[in-house]
């Protein structure tokens, strides 16, 4: 279990803190996680990696000359929003363009997409990479929905060895895509993982018994067995990933030249390097048997997922370039070969994107009334959610990693907190909505960050920064909020998550708001049904995101994101029934 913290809700944020502080001759922090401390080749292609925090040394510990240029932090298993991707990867860029580098996880995907429209709107030249190593999580034919896992080191250091060389922003695209198509990975686990705050882990498994191709967030694996021996886990292993041979190379008994592979058995978190030095014994042998050449291997933990205890396997089969670039120089906190020079950044040749602060448009006395209550019904949102934050991590842990209740909380207190400033500046309805929403995705990450974020700037956008919210508005934005949610995470009524009450309480809303009803009465409503629609998912499977997997384990408990949005419906129904008289708050007839 995790013993050192003092806020759950604060472990990244102080986490970064004391690793940049720590390690400040290889980093500096920026806004979102953070970039090199050392100067790096102008006009060259700089490589910013990210995801959840959780998993060190991926992905802070892969920053330094040679490797990565920055890496985007995210909360416990959450992806990094948007803003901090953009952010990292502004304060990256040498002139050429920005490869963003990830695991191919629902969140990650949303956030880095977002972050690189936004780059290339800006001019820059961004592309992106999503690492799908793992096995275990999709059949070979439908390769691009696998999730990465400690495969992410070889496709990071191969691209960040290429743009150090000076690779044009095509070439190092196509050396990653040749890594990750080249990189196989397996995993088993002998126990789950808990996050701090947490009294039990995000899932367990039998005594005496192993699950079989867990993922690295907590997720559960797709099988059970028996604990095997050291020797028995290396057999199952190595055979699982030689059923697997990547297009292209020959590695039959006559080929010309033996194939060559980096192999890597990477601890998870609590197995001993010892323990692993006795499981690659045998791995070593088998690969021999099997007529491949054991090209530098890596023993240790590499990507990890907190406390669990547990390994995977990663084979990356090499070609003559891979292998070179492989071999080049790097010098980052968790990863160091060769001898790398690199003089130390100096503080007036570094900006952090996040320091120049948002305008207020102007608006109208009655926007501003309506940025008021906008701040209210944040207000009760964050009530709601650091009520049931517990039990909407319960809920997730079912069949996902089991931080849905953390990331709420993360991104309503920061919703709170900048709808509040942009009312003390004199925000319109809208701004205070666009800075609160974006406030929202920055802070919580992971899939939900980014609807919830998408979600405040759609309603803003329907409220505007001149006329008084009315019922109409309202009901437009809602409206608005369901197709970006939609448009953008593709997600359908019947798919179990949170567009499974959106979608009902939008069109009762709107059904109310259209045969004359006030808003707080059509809200009221809608909030009913969405109540009634976020407990009918319990009886779903889900077709979205990391519990897709294991479909099963969630029939009969409700989607965490579901409920939560259940929740705050009902909690802003609450503050559209108090009105201000006399400067005091009383409630009003529905």
């Amino acid at each position: 279990m995790t013993r050192l913290f003092n806020d759950p809700a604060a472990f990244a944020d102080e986490m970064i803190e004391g690793f940049v502080a720590s390690h400040s001759r290889w980093v500096r922090r920026v806004s979102g996680g953070v970039v090199r401390n050392t100067q790096s080749t102008a006009n060259t292609v700089a490589l910013v990696i990210g995801g959840g925090s959780g998993h060190y040394p991926a992905f802070a510990g892969l920053v330094g000359q040679g490797l990565a240029h920055g890496a985007a932090m995210g909360n416990l298993f959450a992806s990094p929003s948007a803003q901090q991707i953009y952010n990292v990867a502004k304060a990256a860029n040498n002139g050429a363009g920005v490869l963003l580098g990830y695991g191919n996880y629902a969140g990650d995907v949303l956030h880095f997409n977002q972050a690189q429209a936004r780059l290339r709107a800006e001019g820059i030249d961004c592309r992106s990479i999503a690492v799908t190593d793992d096995v275990s999580s999709a059949p070979p034919a439908e390769r691009a929905k696998r999730r990465g896992i400690a495969g992410d080191l070889t496709v990071f250091k191969v691209a960040a060895a290429a743009a150090e060389a000076g690779y044009s922003m095509d070439q190092t695209l196509e050396i990653a895509e040749r890594a990750n198509h080249r990189t196989l990975s397996f995993g088993v686990a002998f126990s789950g993982c808990t996050l701090p705050g947490a009294d039990h882990p995000l899932f367990s498994v039998p005594e005496g018994r192993m699950a079989v191709g867990m993922g690295i967030h907590g997720e559960p694996g797709i099988g059970e067995t028996g604990i095997p021996t050291a020797d028995e886990l290396a057999e199952l292993l190595v055979a699982k990933l030689l059923t697997e041979i990547p297009e292209g190379i020959d590695a039959s008994a006559d080929a010309a030249a033996r194939p060559r592979v980096v192999p890597i058995l990477n601890g998870l978190g609590s197995v001993k390097y010892e323990e692993l030095f006795v499981v690659y014994r045998r791995v070593a042998h088998l690969l021999a048997e099997a007529g491949l050449d054991a090209v530098d291997p890596q023993v240790g933990e590499l990507v990890t997922s907190f406390d669990m205890a547990g390994t995977s396997l990663t084979l990356f089969w090499l070609d003559n370039e891979l292998e070179t670039l492989w071999h080049a120089p790097a010098d980052a906190p968790a990863f160091r070969r060769g001898a790398v020079t690199a003089a130390a950044l100096e503080a007036a040749d570094f900006t952090d994107p996040s320091e120049i602060e948002a305008s207020i448009p102007e608006t109208s006395d009655e926007s501003r009334a309506g940025a008021v209550r906008v701040l209210a019904a944040l207000g009760a949102a964050k009530n709601v959610v650091d009520a049931n934050a517990e039990e909407l991590g319960r809920i997730d842990a079912v069949a996902g990693d089991g931080d849905h209740g953390i990331g709420m909380e993360r991104g309503v207190r920061a919703a709170v907190d900048a709808a509040a400033a942009a009312v003390a500046r004199g925000a319109g309805a809208a701004t205070t909505l666009h800075l609160a929403g974006d406030a929202w995705a920055d802070k919580a990450g992971g899939t939900s960050g980014a609807l919830w974020g998408m979600a405040l700037r759609a309603v803003g956008d329907a409220l505007g920064n001149t006329n008084a919210p009315d019922a109409g508005a309202v009901a437009a934005g809602v409206a608005g909020a369901a197709a970006a949610i939609m448009g953008f995470g593709k997600a359908a009524p019947g798919d179990k998550t949170l567009v499974d009450v959106l979608v009902p309480f939008r069109d009762a809303l709107a059904g109310g708001v259209d045969a004359g009803k006030s808003l707080t009465s059509a809200w009221g409503t809608a909030a009913t049904i969405a109540q009634q629609a976020a407990e009918d998912t319990a009886q779903l499977l889900p077709l979205m995101g990391r519990a897709r997997p294991h479909a099963e384990k969630s029939l009969g408990t409700p989607d965490a994101g579901a409920v939560s949005m259940a929740l705050i419906v009902r909690a802003i129904h609450n503050t559209l029934l108090e009105k201000t008289v006399e400067g005091k708050t009383v409630k009003e007839n529905a």
